[in-house]
């Protein structure tokens, strides 16, 4: 079946689908609400919060008006009368309600509710004529559209192809049967058409349920397939691996010494090395990589070493340039001149280039390896499966260590990484100073922003992060590029610079060495700094609208600090009343353990939005929108690990399991 034989799906809406990464009727059943309307009571504004939504009711007083506001939105405002009282309603971008509001008429209005200087506003509300009304009543699913999908034409095209499809588990029926599982197909409609909360939870971690089992089947049928023979043999001794240790001046905490450990178990094993090395922000990964770059070099095979940003690749090359002083080592990546990159790639190919550091360039079609048997791959997360496969076949069955610096439970790193053998370092170096991390209100912005000029005069640097690149129709987010403006006109005397992901590469890199070499002292930035970026001198971050962050996410900007001598700081600025964002926050402050923040994470997350897209890939991205416990997950590994105990079950799973694995494959991952 395809999206056009689903009723109401027209070939322009099959266009507008398209554009929301939906080209199956199955896709089109897995856009998930990302949030629900619950519409069964009507409150009076007096009963409401601020910043809440909620459902009222007024009669309009005036008929609306247009103005331009002072961020150049064009708006349309209305007052409202309620019993006594009065509120505003406004709409920014959207003067199509000027002709749909009737004055001495009553509305319900859908919307957020602000409480400023004593006055009541309702912003953006969706509103229908109380006599009317037809949509503003029960619990309605809220969908992420595009082009002229709307709300309703969404809802109903989801719901004629769930009236024709034919939806079966994966689960074998005997142990659905035995756990008392939801049918698939009802989970499905409970999702999109909830008659309450209660049985939206249940769909949704029934769902949540299939699509992990089927998840961790995969994983499982795939490191069974890559136990692999090990066809590159390594002369690197003990001896020799604790001789390059004693190269970098430092000896190697507990945690280092055991992971280096259990890659030499694996690089004199009889089977080809697929591990997984996690480590908290300053946790010494990048150490461990190189000796199993080490090993390869020094038993005369080639290694080479993958980032995700220029960045973070040009750094990785320093050390290597550093601590393999006797090796032959390039830099690749798509800004490397092409007179550059076809001296490199002659040198990759006839094996005179040893140790090969670079981005995404180094996969492609056209550089090829003399010996390749070491992969490394950099903050592993920001790589689809594709683009790792796509570096492993540039060997014959090279020994792979992907490394991530965003940690998550160990329990969960075992169902989320199942395809890779796991190390964790756990410990941090002796000499490493805790971030003191607070959470700044609104009433204390400006004692934060004379904070940051004592601290620039005194020599040191500040990180500033923007959760987004341009604001909201709201204007409860700043962009990056307004907080570059603001703060450049009120910190006097200092040099505020800007970097931000729509920059080209070779731009990004430079505005970053600056930073580096001291000729701004402040860097206004989005999440782009996230990773891997080493800058001793900074000991300030900032992170704006720090609500909108996860708290690991969140974790991993703290860590950008605190990578020198000095005492170092984290301020989280966020100016929302909300209780349990602030609670949140809190956990930062109490903790600057990364295992320890994540583990909380989830729990009060508590569903697919831990894992993101960042973390995971499409297959988690499908479930971000679905509310469950975190105890979903680890029912689906019981239950995966009962039916694999079970032979008769397996060839019944293995072809849909290896299929979802499959789909991995075209994601890569931002």
């Amino acid at each position: 079946m395809n999206l056009i034989d689903v009723k109401g799906i027209s070939d322009k809406r099959v266009l507008d689908l398209n554009k929301l990464g939906i080209f199956t009727p199955e896709q089109l059943i897995k856009h998930f609400p990302r949030n629900y309307l619950d519409l069964r009571n009507v409150l009076p504004l007096e009963k409401c919060y601020n910043n809440e939504m909620v459902l009222t009711c007024g009669r309009i007083m005036t008929a609306p008006r247009a103005f331009v506001s002072s961020r150049k939105l064009k708006c349309v405002r209305v007052m409202v009368e309620q019993g006594m009282k009065g509120f505003t309603a406004i709409w920014f971008n959207a003067q199509y309600v000027m002709s749909k509001l009737k004055p001495g008429v009553e509305y319900l209005f859908y919307g957020r509710v602000k409480s400023d200087f004593g006055g009541i506003t309702i912003t953006n509300p969706s509103f229908e004529e109380v006599d009317n009304n037809t949509r503003l009543k029960g619990i309605l699913p809220v969908y992420t559209v595009k082009g002229n999908l709307t709300q309703r034409a969404m809802q109903s095209v989801i719901l004629n192809a769930l009236n024709k499809m034919e939806i079966n588990s994966v689960i074998p029926q005997e142990i659905v049967l035995k756990y008392n599982l939801m049918p698939l197909k009802k989970a499905y409609y409970d999702v999109h058409n909830p008659k309450n909360m209660i049985t939206q939870k249940l769909a949704s971690e029934r769902i949540a349920i299939e699509e992990y089992f089927t998840l961790i089947s995969a994983f499982k049928f795939i490191k069974g397939d890559r136990q692999q023979v090990r066809i590159n043999n390594y002369n690197c001794s003990a001896q020799d691996m604790r001789e390059f240790t004693s190269r970098f001046g430092f000896e190697f905490t507990e945690g280092q010494k055991r992971a280096v450990n259990e890659i030499f178990a694996d690089l004199t094993g009889a089977r080809s090395m697929n591990r997984l090395l996690q480590g908290d922000v300053g946790s010494g990964k990048t150490a461990v990589a190189l000796c199993s770059i080490y090993a390869s070099v020094k038993s005369g095979y080639q290694a080479v070493m993958l980032a995700p940003t220029e960045i973070l690749a040009e750094q990785n090359f320093k050390l290597i340039q550093k601590y393999f002083p006797d090796y032959e080592s390039v830099f690749l990546s798509g800004s490397t001149k092409a007179t550059e990159k076809r001296e490199i790639k002659k040198r990759i190919s006839d094996g005179s280039a040893r140790i090969v550091v670079g981005t995404h360039a180094v996969i492609q079609k056209d550089v090829e390896f003399y010996n390749l048997s070491m992969c490394v791959c950099d903050e592993q997360h920001r790589f689809g499966v594709e683009q790792r496969s796509s570096l492993v076949s540039k060997g014959i069955i090279p020994d792979v260590l992907v490394m991530s610096a965003t940690p998550i439970p160990r329990t969960l790193s075992l169902i989320f990484y199942g395809d890779l053998d796991i190390t964790e370092i756990t410990d941090k170096p002796k000499n490493r100073q805790a971030v003191s991390t607070f959470v700044v209100p609104e009433r204390k912005y400006e004692g934060m922003l004379k904070f940051v000029q004592d601290t620039v005069k005194s020599g040191r640097q500040v990180f500033c992060v923007c959760p987004k690149i341009e604001g909201d129709d709201e204007g409860t987010v700043m962009s990056v590029t307004e907080l570059y403006e603001s703060l450049s006109s009120s910190l006097l005397g200092v040099r505020v610079s800007l970097l931000h992901g729509k920059m080209k590469d070779a731009q990004k890199a430079t505005i970053m060495q600056d930073f580096k070499d001291k000729k701004s002292d402040l860097l206004v930035s989005t999440t782009v700094v996230e990773v891997g970026i080493d800058v001793p001198n900074a000991t300030v971050m900032i992170v704006y609208n720090a609500e909108r962050f996860g708290l690991s996410q969140l974790h991993q900007l703290r860590g950008r600090v605190g990578r020198g001598a000095d005492k170092s700081y984290c301020f989280l600025y966020s100016s929302t009343d909300d209780q349990k964002a602030t609670e949140r926050l809190s956990v930062l402050c109490e903790s600057s353990d990364g295992f320890a923040v994540a583990e909380k994470d989830f729990e009060m997350r508590g569903s697919g939005d831990f894992m993101g897209t960042r973390q995971s890939g499409k297959a988690f991205s499908e479930l971000g929108n679905l509310s469950y416990s975190p105890s979903v997950i680890f029912f689906a590994k019981r239950i995966c690990d009962e039916v694999f105990a079970s032979p008769k079950y397996l060839s019944d799973i293995r072809g849909v399991a290896i299929e979802k694995y499959e789909k991995l494959k075209d994601v890569a991952l931002n």
